[in-house]
């Protein structure tokens, strides 16, 4: 069976990459890792405005969307040095929509309260949801869950809407304690004076931040059985503690996140639930070699579990979930971040675990290094990425269960610094097909 999650249609990979930009920052699911991260500035020796910007139209294809057209932009350092501002807006013969986000802008006349707000809407040709019916019993497996089969779900077109909230507040300890923002400089996109991490202390080393969330999402899916709301109106209460030696792109160091989502049932939300997480990433450097100025191995790991998720039956022996996540938050696997072989919450249960492992080697070789109209990218490096992932979902937290029947991709991948921003092509072989992901930022 082939799963082509995201095919993507071009005679030009590098072109392709380039003109995705902006349209894919906005489609990150931000969700999907901690939502938090070191607040920092960047002053790159090519432009020591400590501004960038960019404004870019692309154009490409999927059997999903079909075909896309649009333009975006994106500024950091306008008003305030940590700061980014960004906009998008997209159409095609069925889809169409618009996206805008602010990010750590600075508050309270604080020096350590950050503030960030970003939100999208769109109307798409093909919604798929690995989901049951709410309110309807149904024999095992369910939909969704780590032995459920690939052809059980609900697709339809409709709306696939998020937004959310955050205020972050860096704690004055560790390598914050006299500054709340870090500073770097960077010779063509690496660190101009690289130093070793110190050893793992929040109190001592690194940054630690406490966050707020509020987030919201809502997708829609209407059949002939039934009607299926993947509505969220939930809030977030996490820490986030960072050693790493450049955030963007870590080489050393580790980060680790911590948190408690809670959805109460108002609003949309049909369902009450919780969901408590951890995550933890840490990365190695080997140096360099004859082909790469980096080589690095990146580990990580999560963990999370629903203490509210409840199975129910009727007399038939039948079941039923209730106070749980929708399909597309909590304890979910698959998509564009974990376990990316398949289709976008796979799968979805009451616990979950989940490893990766990557071996990232940036390039000496640059190959617009002298083109001169793709100077305005400010493309700094190129690098290629082989990865395996492994993880399972679980109806319970029981250690043989959840290290049991894990499932597992393997991949490749070609990212690149462009304007400040990692952007990142990756294609993933499982058992379930081939997945092709365009998007913004390491997943990790």
């Amino acid at each position: 069976m082939k799963n082509s999650v995201t095919p993507l249609n071009s005679h030009s990979l590098l072109f392709l990459i380039l003109v995705s930009t902006q349209w894919l920052f906005f489609n990150t699911a931000v969700h999907a890792k901690p939502p938090s991260k070191v607040k920092y500035s960047v002053q790159r020796l090519e432009n020591t405005k400590m501004r960038e910007s960019l404004v870019l139209p692309y154009a490409f294809s999927t059997d999903d969307l079909g075909l896309v057209v649009g333009v975006g932009a994106m500024a950091s350092g306008l008003y305030q040095k940590q700061m980014t501002m960004g906009g998008t807006v997209y159409g095609g013969e069925e889809t169409k929509g618009l996206g805008a986000g602010l990010w750590n802008y600075r508050v309270f006349d604080s020096k350590r309260f950050f503030f960030s707000a970003i939100g999208m809407m769109g109307n798409f040709p093909l919604l798929r949801a690995y989901s049951p019916l709410p309110e309807k019993y149904t024999s095992a497996p369910r939909a969704g869950s780590n032995d459920s089969s690939f052809d059980d779900f609900i697709q339809a077109s409709g709306s696939s809407n998020w937004w959310e909230v955050s205020l972050e507040y860096v704690l004055p300890w560790g390598d914050a304690k006299e500054q709340s923002m870090a500073r770097y400089q960077l010779a063509g996109g690496l660190l101009k004076d690289e130093t070793e991490p110190a050893d793992w202390n929040p109190l001592v080393t690194g940054t630690s931040i406490i966050i707020a969330r509020q987030f919201n999402r809502y997708q829609q899916y209407i059949n002939e059985e039934g009607e299926l709301s993947g509505a969220v109106h939930a809030l977030e209460l996490g820490m986030f503690y960072d050693n790493t030696d450049f955030p963007a792109n870590p080489s050393r160091g580790s980060s680790q996140y911590i948190a408690y989502s809670y959805n109460p049932e108002w609003l949309e939300s049909k369902e009450r639930w919780d969901f408590v997480e951890v995550e933890v990433s840490k990365y190695f450097s080997l140096g360099k070699s004859s082909f790469a100025k980096q080589n690095i191995i990146a580990l990580n790991a999560w963990l999370g579990y629903s203490p509210s998720w409840e199975v129910i039956y009727d007399e038939a022996g039948n079941n039923q979930v209730i106070n749980h996540a929708p399909f597309l938050e909590g304890a979910t696997l698959g998509g564009m971040y974990r376990l990316r072989g398949f289709r976008q919450n796979r799968f979805h249960d009451k616990a979950v675990v989940y490893a990766t492992a990557e071996y990232r080697m940036t390039l000496d070789y640059n190959p617009t290094e002298n083109v001169r109209w793709l100077r305005f990218l400010n493309l700094d490096w190129f690098q290629t990425v082989l990865y395996v992932e492994g993880g399972r979902v679980s109806p319970t937290f029981h250690r043989d269960t959840l290290l049991s029947d894990w499932k597992s991709d393997v991949g490749v991948s070609l990212r690149a610094l462009t304007a400040g921003i990692v952007v990142r092509l990756d294609f993933t072989r499982s058992k379930e097909g081939t997945s092709t992901w365009l998007m913004i930022g390491h997943p990790f």
